[in-house]
């Protein structure tokens, strides 16, 4: 119990810990930060301001865990990029509650499929059009957006986001369970246009101090929100396959990127995978994440955090029946169904040495607790030497 006890002060410790200062690691980090509106153009609206109450927040706890590469999820996309512009200056350049500022020069964002209108019954409710009939699921397009920060370099991307979910090697597609055929949830003509990325897949090279590491950043569909057929739960596992088809050699000839250029990830490259994958290994509706957790040269730094524990153990509900850690839950969500959940994700690969690594959840006993309510997701971060 007392070492226990240790490893949980280590990591807490660690938070306030500046990441130049052991050897000079580089910190990685995922937020979910929830920074999604309604419709489009509140998000820009909203941080025009330096007074959203849940956008200080989110720049608080950047500012408490300072990352020097953060992956933001459900940041929604603005093609003007003033969203990122208000966000950085508004927000992360202005300490909140005696937090210190923190300066990212350099940024990417791209259109996703969020929101993007197929055109088709995607939903089979007999109409077309809506949220349910996106490309990936959003009343407007760009809605749960992805955004990276970096004090580093950002290199030329690669993005997946055209790239056809039948054009996966055994594809898990849906099936009608009211009709004999098999995987025919989608019809023909539906396959020929349905992307695979809920929003999308990016590779990002970040050059740091000379050295190339690539950020693979994705945000998966929830394996919920559907039907018997569980389009939402196969399409989550293959949108988390693609990356360890990704950096497995010899396994991504297929891929092809939006500029149509084939191919996965140079074998030997350094990378890191990074994003809310919306699946936990052991709990839940979806262990889809277990596919990258195990793909080559992956290393697992298990982060984790004692808020994490203390929620799951004072919550109850689905947190009493889980099997996996509480220790290394990331999401805080509801205690009936489905529970606490690891679902977001910093995972380095050899040769990337992990120093160590931790959920911002601070416990109901700190001050800080007052951001557990943030978001229903908690920043995971890793110090990474490069």
């Amino acid at each position: 119990m007392k070492r226990a006890v240790l490893a949980v002060a280590a990591v807490i410790a660690a938070l306030v810990v500046p990441a130049a200062d052991a050897a000079e690691p580089v910190r990685f980090a995922t937020f979910n930060a929830s920074l999604n509106r309604a419709a489009e153009g509140e998000l820009l609206a909203d941080l025009s301001t330096p007074d959203d109450p849940q956008a200080r927040q989110v720049a608080e706890v950047v500012q408490r865990v300072r990352p020097d590469v953060l992956v933001l999820n459900e940041f929604d996309y603005d093609r003007t990029g003033g969203a990122v512009g208000a966000f950085l200056a508004n927000y992360l350049a202005i300490g909140q509650n005696g937090a210190a500022p923190i300066d990212y020069p350099y940024a990417y964002t791209a259109p996703v499929n969020t929101g993007v209108p197929s055109g088709m019954d995607l939903d089979n409710d007999g109409t077309v059009g809506g949220a349910n009939d996106a490309y990936g699921f959003g009343q407007f397009p760009g809605q749960y957006g992805m955004l990276v920060l970096s004090k580093y370099p950002i290199g030329q991307a690669r993005t997946f986001q055209l790239f056809r979910w039948v054009d996966l090697p055994g594809a898990r597609l849906p099936d009608d369970p009211a009709t004999p055929q098999p995987a025919d949830w989608y019809s023909p003509q539906e396959l020929e246009s349905l992307r695979l990325s809920s929003k999308s897949h990016w590779d990002l090279p970040i050059d740091v101090d000379g050295r190339i590491v690539h950020l693979l950043v994705s945000h998966p569909t929830p394996p919920a929100f559907d039907g018997p057929e569980d389009r939402n739960g196969l399409r989550n596992q293959d949108e988390i396959r693609f990356w360890a088809d990704y950096v497995t050699p010899g396994r991504g000839g297929y891929l092809y990127d939006d500029a149509g250029v084939r191919g996965g990830l140079e074998p030997g490259a350094r990378f890191v995978i990074a994003g809310d994958q919306n699946s936990d290994p052991v709990d839940g509706d979806s262990t889809g994440a277990n596919q990258i957790l195990h793909a080559p040269r992956v290393i697992d730094p298990r982060p984790g955090s004692a808020g994490a524990v203390e929620a799951g153990t004072t919550q109850g509900g689905a947190n009493a029946d889980q099997r996996g850690n509480p220790f290394l839950d990331t999401g805080d969500f509801g205690d009936e169904a489905p529970g606490n959940l690891r679902v977001d994700y910093v995972l380095p690969a050899a040769p990337l040495i992990p120093l160590r690594a931790g959920v911002f959840w601070p416990t109901s006993q700190d001050p800080l607790a007052r951001l557990n309510t943030t978001s229903d997701h908690h920043l995971v971060w890793t110090d990474l030497l490069v």
